[in-house]
């Protein structure tokens, strides 16, 4: 398939953000303590697309990437289970874009991110998505979501915090599209581990320093791509409470479901591996007491998931 080239694709509307008031979900979701704790992505492969100017609400159709390409390119990433992320430089430096794109696998054992360089944005339609080619990172890779055409909050919290993380190298930090958990943002994830943050004080440092030292952030930890929500809130609770902040610490052993799928309550048991033994945990989920608009752009008010982990408990 051969595809148009980007001048083809259509303009891309800038749209005002506004401010960051009280009427935004983030603010409100800080007011009201919500947690973001195991609200991290099931998706454990990523490809991420060089793609500098606006984006509108669907990132990869609503861009300077080739129209013709857009639909098949989205159409693979399905079948195949692979996460599309846009990516660009912080701060706009549309100077050092060289249309690179990266192919990431989170997979624990294996993880990797490898750069490689398209001629043309229909190269990605047959252009394996393996980690056969490219060049390996070197490091941690640090997107943040800037996505302001999906939700104001991430431009508005997100632009800063991508200009200011102290990253080693300039191409570890990229501004990317939607991460999810809007309400969160500042919104981050680090390849090629998978691992979502939100909420991200400041400059981000704290959150460098500690993936710098192979270790999580845990104040700002949603949880890691790919794990099923109940071992999230199982790792986060005992990473709290044995201290075991390694990246690869306390892995999944097995999630056994104690109700049916789908009930107001539901329950699991969580076994992780622990540097001692098993670390078994009682998990629940229920939903929030208050209904509240979830995104800046909710018509109407919903219930959040509330997830509470009891250690060590009696489960047999």
């Amino acid at each position: 398939m051969t595809g148009g080239s980007p001048a083809d694709a259509p303009a891309v509307p800038v749209r005002p953000l506004g401010r960051l008031d009280d009427s935004r979900c983030s603010v409100q979701a800080l007011s009201r303590g919500d947690s973001p704790v195991a609200t991290a992505a099931p998706a454990q492969r990523w490809v991420l697309i060089e793609q500098p100017g606006p984006w509108g609400r669907d990132a990869l159709a609503e861009s300077r990437f080739d129209r013709l390409v857009a639909p098949a390119l989205a159409r693979r990433s399905r079948a195949e289970n692979v996460r599309l992320l846009l990516v660009r430089r912080p701060g706009g430096r549309l100077a050092d874009s060289g249309r690179r794109w990266a192919y990431a696998d989170s997979h624990p054992g294996r993880e990797g991110l490898w750069w490689s360089v398209r001629s043309r944005d229909a190269d990605l339609l047959d252009a394996p998505w393996d980690g056969s080619v490219g060049e390996p990172a070197s490091g941690p890779v640090y997107l943040v979501c800037t996505h302001g055409g999906h939700d104001a909050c991430c431009a508005l919290r997100g632009r800063p915090l991508a200009r200011t993380l102290p990253a080693p190298g300039p191409a570890d930090v990229w501004e990317c599209s939607h991460l999810g958990g809007d309400r969160f943002a500042a919104n981050a994830v680090v390849l090629p581990y998978g691992f979502y943050y939100g909420q991200v004080p400041g400059d981000g440092a704290d959150l460098v320093a500690a993936h710098s030292r192979g270790q999580v952030a845990l104040p700002w930890l949603r949880g890691r791509a790919g794990v099923p929500p109940p071992a999230q809130a199982a790792q986060h609770e005992a990473r709290r409470t044995l201290g075991l902040l390694g990246i690869d610490d306390l892995p999944v052993v097995a999630v056994r479901q104690l109700t049916r799928p789908g009930e107001e309550v539901e329950r699991w048991v969580v076994t992780l591996a622990g540097p001692s033994g098993d670390v078994v945990a009682a998990v629940e989920s229920r939903p929030s007491v208050e209904a509240v608009h979830l995104t800046c752009r909710a018509t109407h008010a919903a219930h959040s998931r509330t997830w509470h982990v009891t250690l060590g408990a009696d489960l047999s």
